[in-house]
């Protein structure tokens, strides 16, 4: 199969592509690189990669129109899973623009070149954070998701909403899949697990938001990897029950598909905080900060219909996930 994943730099998407190649897979990578966050970090991911006789590695922007074209046009892949993105909650309070360009822009291009190359499965990257202004626990891809809190939040329901079009419109089969806090080895530095360890082991204050009064549904990367790759290989269908007069936000009458892919047991932020100092072996100073803007206080994702489709049983513990980023992170910085 040849598979186009764009954000092959990026956390989930070396990950994925790593998976994908070494099943043998051929893999038509994109990433441009950008500076969010230590491209040393990125060229190194790509590293683990490069010397894959099925990779190829390309420098493109996906708000790039003509190049992106072109990529689709030249290597006409079979699926595709769109990774690459503007992520961050917090930055986009900072730098709405850059999700515009990437996520918005971005990612009618994908759409475009999928419509136009004849691929049989877009597979995308959307967010917990849609779910904004909901309380109702667990979040279930059938609750409502119209009030986000965020531009970041924003961005992705606009995701889901433009790749519904183009199922309806094209009978282009999607799958959006919301991600529930990843963490793991060759994780991004801007999030909470990255930030913490590094001001622990300098023996600098953490800053805990929500006062620490956070729930989380942190996943490991590597469950996050295996519910993608189960959700490539099964292309998403229409609903045959589905209804207009009663329509369900998960599915839809035309190929198109959005899942929760979680770990489905969320943990109190403290709770994380103080399975991260078993493994460094060291107490966190910690400063108790009001709930950031755009943040939402609970996350918890219910994956039923994950598990039910694809058979997704994410089983990493957060100890055991902690542990082996810990022992990544004192390996690759050298602590």
């Amino acid at each position: 199969m040849k598979i186009m994943v764009t954000g092959t730099a990026g956390f989930i998407g070396n990950h994925l592509a790593l998976r994908l190649l070494e099943r043998g897979d051929e893999v038509v990578g994109i990433d441009n690189l950008n500076d969010y966050y230590d491209v040393n970090l990125k060229l190194d991911r790509l590293a683990r990669i490069k010397d894959y006789s099925g990779f190829t590695d390309m420098r493109l922007d996906l708000a790039d129109r003509s190049g992106m074209e072109e990529a689709f046009r030249k290597y006409q892949p079979q699926k595709v899973v769109n990774l690459a993105a503007q992520a961050g909650v917090r930055y986009s309070l900072e730098n709405p623009h850059a999700y515009m360009d990437s996520n918005i822009i971005g990612f009618m291009n994908i759409l475009e070149g999928c419509r136009h190359n004849r691929v049989e499965h877009l597979v995308y990257a959307s967010s917990s954070s849609v779910y904004g202004a909901n309380e109702s626990m667990p979040f279930s891809v059938h609750d409502n998701v119209d009030h986000p809190l965020s531009l970041y939040a924003a961005s992705k329901k606009a995701n889901e909403l433009m790749a519904h079009t183009y199922s309806n419109l094209y009978q282009l089969p999607t799958t959006g899949l919301r991600f529930f806090t990843v963490y793991g080895p060759w994780g991004r530095p801007d999030m909470a697990l990255f930030l913490f360890t590094k001001a622990i082991l300098n023996g600098e204050q953490i800053k805990v938001f929500n006062y620490g009064k956070h729930r989380r549904d942190f996943t490991y990367i590597d469950d996050i990897v295996e519910g993608v790759i189960r959700t490539l290989d099964h292309t998403a269908e229409p609903n045959p029950q589905w209804s207009g007069k009663t329509p369900d936000p998960g599915t839809s009458k035309a190929p198109w598909r959005v899942y929760n892919i979680g770990n489905q047991n969320p943990v109190e932020l403290m709770d994380y905080i103080e399975t991260l100092e078993k493994f460094l072996g060291k107490k966190a100073e910690k400063q108790l900060l009001p709930l950031q803007p755009g943040d939402v206080p609970d996350t918890y994702a219910d994956v039923e219909a994950l598990v039910a489709d694809v058979d997704y049983k994410p089983n990493t513990s957060i100890e055991q996930g902690i542990e082996r980023f810990v022992e990544w992170y004192l390996d690759y910085y050298r602590s």
